[in-house]
């Protein structure tokens, strides 16, 4: 996929969109400073070049409906015992699926693979490492590091320019 020419108008629509997704377009157009026809057209292409791939509710975990349990994040590494390429991406595309994988990187050095999870519980973590890790013969190691506080979660892309904000 190539990349997008994104010029100032186009990044203080990108910014402003980071913040709050759900705003109208009219009050879109007034924070950038453009027209209302203006904006929907460039945020149309914006979506259909893939530079914005979905709106999405980020929800705080600690404040979900009572009687669900506030759960886990776990950041866990994945080495695999061989690397190649139709290896990684059997291995990449049953982690993707999961649903308690929240995100999924391949790295290096190091480990393979690091994936951020959020469980249940320490049981929901156990059933997640029978459904990707025992059963893969390939998984040679798995370090799992589990959350105790959460300083800070902004899925935001740093837009570096002086026509931001």
């Amino acid at each position: 996929m190539s990349s997008v020419a994104l010029d100032a108008i186009d990044r203080r629509l990108l910014d402003a969109l980071q913040s709050d997704a759900s705003i109208s377009n009219q009050e879109l157009a007034e924070r950038v400073h453009t027209s209302a026809a203006t904006c929907l057209r460039r945020v149309k292409r914006l979506v259909d070049s893939g530079v914005i791939e979905r709106r999405i509710a980020i929800l705080a975990p600690d404040r979900v409906a009572s009687g669900l349990r506030a759960g886990i994040t776990a950041i866990i590494e994945v080495t695999l015992d061989r690397q190649p390429a139709e290896l990684q991406a059997a291995f990449e595309e049953r982690a993707v699926a999961d649903a308690e994988v929240q995100q999924c990187y391949r790295v290096t050095p190091g480990p393979d693979f690091v994936l951020i999870a959020y469980v249940r519980d320490t049981d929901g973590y156990h059933a997640l490492a029978q459904r990707l890790f025992s059963t893969d013969a390939n998984v040679r190691n798995v370090r799992a590091y589990f959350a105790v506080k959460r300083g800070k979660f902004e899925p935001r892309v740093p837009l570096r320019d002086a026509d931001v904000g």
